[in-house]
């Protein structure tokens, strides 16, 4: 079944690929949670729309992800959050909630929610590490600062 990407899917592409795959596993998983469309020939559009949206708001190439890696290690991003008397979270910080502290402190580049990588939920306060993946070759460990808001 060939699929045209619509989001990153690790191990598969990146968005605006065109990407071939078992039928199951494009209609029962990557067609109804929105990761990718069922390819036609009038969908040569659509992959120039998608791409030229991720080229916009992607990282050039590997010099300037390496400037924005040192950038994002170079510094540790408060994420304010609401917490209990014990230091517990309501909830969980969440990758927009990273990204969001992120692009606050840093000017330029934008960081897109789902180049965060957060290995085990964040539910306490204090010092967290978090890996974004910059470019398809280039992650960053950032340092999160969890406070009480």
């Amino acid at each position: 079944m060939k699929l045209i990407l619509t989001q990153e899917v690790t191990g598969l592409g990146s968005p605006g690929d065109v990407v071939d795959v078992r039928n199951g596993y494009g209609r029962n998983y990557l067609v109804p949670r929105g990761f990718a469309i069922v390819w036609t020939k009038g969908g040569e559009k659509t992959i120039e729309s998608i791409r030229s949206s991720r080229d916009a708001r992607s990282v050039r190439d590997t010099d300037h992800a390496a400037q924005v890696k040192a950038k994002l290690e170079g510094s540790t991003f408060n994420v304010r959050v609401r917490a209990g008397e014990s230091g517990r979270l309501f909830g969980a910080v969440t990758a927009a909630d990273i990204a969001a502290a992120i692009n606050e402190s840093v000017t330029g580049d934008q960081i897109d929610k789902r180049t965060i990588v957060v290995g085990n939920p964040i539910k306490s306060l204090g010092t967290h590490t978090v890996t974004v993946r910059v470019h398809d070759e280039v992650d960053a460990q950032v340092n999160l600062n969890v406070v009480s808001a």
